[in-house]
């Protein structure tokens, strides 16, 4: 019987047990020193595949955040070097400064693309992880991302992100379409096309994307579910913007203009049962995002003048309290899944956009991006270690992904556009 999806953990739990944890965050935080040699093709169907692997495998760790990627051009290594310790000449790649090093192997049988990664510790030459795993032949970059994520939980304990999922709007021609793709935004596939289609968000299974749009004329909620067209969600009101999902995916939140202001509500996920959460007649309430335990909103207001982030209790809406203090536009809040930081957009002295992070409970803000242009619409990785976000610091607006801390900043490999509003979904 055919297996298109297998992996074997090959590496015994005592061994996993004493292999060294990466400190993410902190004064000790130091990117650990990888090297990461192209992969060896084991047959002519492997060879035609490889690059595509690679492309994705080099780039998930270039991007975790956790890892110094050697340059390639460094490697002192027989490039036929073996593929088990008792093959590999440790002492070439200490030369270079690697404390680590992953190797792959990858091969083809039938329609079955096979690949094996091996994990040694250079400085004792120790196999710390062996891992297997197949997909198939035409889903490469599926298995670059699987084992990418199988190496940042190696080294921190915590799940990586790199088999998730990114919606984002490009703009074609005078519209703007919605899109679904890999986390980097490969293999990225139409939501909504046509017109103006904005704010694009996947909701927590996955298995939806809920966005705004003008294609009745006026902007509402549509959403789409997976095999299914896109349907109207919310149509009320004058103008329905910015979807959020409760974290467990059972209700929406979502910004409606009445009468001189628009206000907050909260609504089943269908959009049924749609009920008030903010009450300012001549204020503006917009963009909301729940905090992880589903039961506070963050959200932007402009009731005391200029637009701010507030963060209200979705039990009691009246529990509102006022986040941000500093700077007189504040916008695009998106609340990590750690629970500890939102970030968000600022516009700052020299009226540039730039990003930022505030800590829910004591107000700490903390700039992230300076001096490269404008930096907007900041979207949490679902472990919340990263920020995916839009730049238009090499002219047009391209997707970028840095550590939460604003750390290892680098632009998406999708090709040259003009994209926006960046969600980072399961």
């Amino acid at each position: 019987m055919r297996t298109l999806f297998l992996s074997l953990l090959l590496c015994p739990l005592a061994t996993l047990a004493q292999a060294p944890v990466i400190e993410i965050s902190g004064a000790n935080f130091r990117p650990l020193p990888i090297a990461v040699p192209l992969p060896q093709a084991l047959n002519d169907g492997a060879r035609s595949v490889a690059p595509e692997f690679d492309d994705a495998f080099f780039f998930d760790c270039s991007a975790a955040g956790i890892f110094q990627v050697l340059d390639r051009k460094s490697y002192l290594a027989d490039s036929r070097e073996g593929f088990s310790a008792s093959t590999i000449t440790f002492s070439r790649w200490a030369d270079v400064g690697a404390e680590a090093l992953v190797k792959v192997q990858l091969s083809v049988d039938g329609r079955d693309l096979r690949g094996e990664m091996r994990l040694f510790t250079v400085s004792s030459g120790k196999e710390e992880l062996r891992l297997v795993h197949v997909v198939p032949l035409d889903q490469p970059r599926k298995l670059a991302h699987f084992f990418a994520d199988a190496l940042y939980k190696q080294f921190t304990r915590e799940p990586g992100p790199f088999q998730s999922h990114l919606a984002f709007v490009r703009r074609v021609g005078k519209g703007k379409d919605v899109y679904l793709g890999d986390w980097d935004g490969k293999r990225a596939t139409p939501v909504a096309q046509g017109n103006i289609n904005l704010l694009p968000v996947v909701a927590p299974q996955g298995d939806a994307v809920a966005f705004t749009s003008y294609k009745s004329g006026k902007p509402a909620l549509y959403i789409q579910r997976a095999g299914s067209a896109a349907v109207p969600l919310v149509t009320s009101g004058a103008m329905v913007t910015g979807a959020s999902f409760s974290p467990d995916g059972r209700r929406i939140a979502y910004s409606m203009a009445l009468g001189e202001g628009a206000q907050l509500f909260v609504a089943d996920s269908n959009g049924g049962n749609p009920q008030p959460l903010t009450d300012t007649p001549y204020f503006i309430n917009s963009s909301p995002t729940w905090s992880p335990d589903g039961k506070r909103l963050a959200f932007v207001s402009n009731r005391a003048g200029t637009p701010q982030l507030y963060v209200l209790t979705v039990a009691n809406p009246k529990d509102v309290r006022r986040l941000t203090f500093q700077g007189n536009y504040n916008q695009t809040p998106d609340w990590s899944p750690r629970g500890d930081l939102i970030a968000f957009t600022a516009r700052d002295e020299r009226n540039a956009f730039d990003l930022f992070t505030v800590n829910v409970e004591s107000g700490k803000v903390t700039r992230l991006t300076q001096d490269q242009g404008n930096n907007q619409e900041p979207s949490f990785s679902p472990n919340g270690r990263l920020i995916v976000f839009s730049s238009n610091r090499t002219g047009g607006n391209m997707l970028w992904v840095m550590t939460a801390e604003g750390q290892n900043q680098k632009m998406l490999p999708v090709e040259k556009g003009d994209y926006s509003t960046p969600d980072w979904g399961p």
